[in-house]
Parts: C-alpha cells; sequence; structure tokens
C-alpha cells in the first residue's frame, strides 16, 4: 500500500502531502521535517530507497527522485515492489509535465486542486488506479471540461 506522497522544494518546504493513512498535522510536520533531514544529507550516487522504520513503522520505505528543484517522495510498505513505485512516480511526474507544460514548484503551488485531481487519478486510498499517464491525461482534462462547462450533479441544487 501507498502510505504517501510528499512533493517538497531542496530546502524542505512541502508542496504536496498526501497521507493515505490518518496522521494528525503536527505528526506530518514532524514527518516531512525527519524526511527532508535524510534526503537533504543523502549523497548522488546512493540508492534512492530508503527504509523509514523509525518514522512510519517496519516494513516501510520510502522512494525518492529529485527533478530539478523538488524532491518527489513516494512511502509504501512491504506489499509494493520498490522499482514499481519508482516507475509510479515516473508517471506522475510525467503527467504533471504534460499537464503544465515542463511543470515547475509554482505550477504545482498555484494549481494544488488540479495537482491533487491527477494524484487521485493515479493513487485514491492507497491504491493504485492507473498506470498510464495518456489515460490519467485525457481523465484530467474530461474533469477540466467539465468544471469550465459548469455540468456539475450540484448546479441545479
Amino acid at each position: 500500500m501507498i502510505r504517501g506522497v510528499i512533493v517538497m522544494n531542496d530546502q524542505g518546504k512541502p508542496r504536496l502531502i498526501k497521507f493515505y493513512e490518518f496522521q494528525p498535522v503536527e505528526k506530518q510536520q514532524e514527518l516531512v521535517r525527519s524526511i527532508y533531514r535524510i534526503l537533504c544529507c543523502r549523497a548522488e550516487n546512493v540508492s534512492n530507497f530508503v527504509k523509514v522504520d523509525s518514522l512510519f513503522g517496519p516494513d516501510v520505505r520510502l522512494v525518492y527522485k529529485t527533478f530539478a528543484t523538488l524532491y518527489f517522495v513516494f512511502v509504501f510498505d512491504s506489499c509494493e515492489n520498490e522499482l514499481a513505485v519508482l516507475d509510479l512516480m515516473q508517471v506522475f511526474v510525467e503527467t504533471l509535465d504534460k499537464c503544465f507544460s515542463n511543470v515547475c514548484e509554482l505550477d504545482i503551488v498555484f494549481n494544488f486542486n488540479k495537482v491533487h485531481t491527477i494524484l487521485d487519478e493515479i493513487i485514491l486510498g492507497g491504491q493504485v488506479l492507473e498506470t498510464s499517464s495518456s489515460e490519467v491525461v485525457k481523465a484530467v482534462d474530461e474533469i477540466s471540461r467539465l468544471e469550465r462547462s459548469g455540468n456539475s450533479i450540484w448546479q441545479g441544487r
């Protein structure tokens, strides 16, 4: 199961935090700080997989990748394959790149609703739903089209 997705800049400022198990806000902030402390000290020539049993409990790992000034971090348990999660992270980044035409930190900050929608199309409740970035882009485009047209289920109320 995917336990969480975190996107933070290279100074440790979180830009996206999504946990799939309840975490109080204070605990979320402490986890982000702890993860940043781990990541900022790692050499570039080491593995992108980190055991984080001390933060999340037994059999929990995180995988991270740096794109420009952003750390993309996926936290997952032993039920998930490490390489599959790394590939899933790549799908998320590719989808963001397609939706925002060369995504940058400001796109994530100012379009957080769309970023959450993209993530929800890929992962929901900690379970992987879609691994094709083109399918995710189609779904997000359809959601955006419906929002623009005003065809919502709440329109008549």
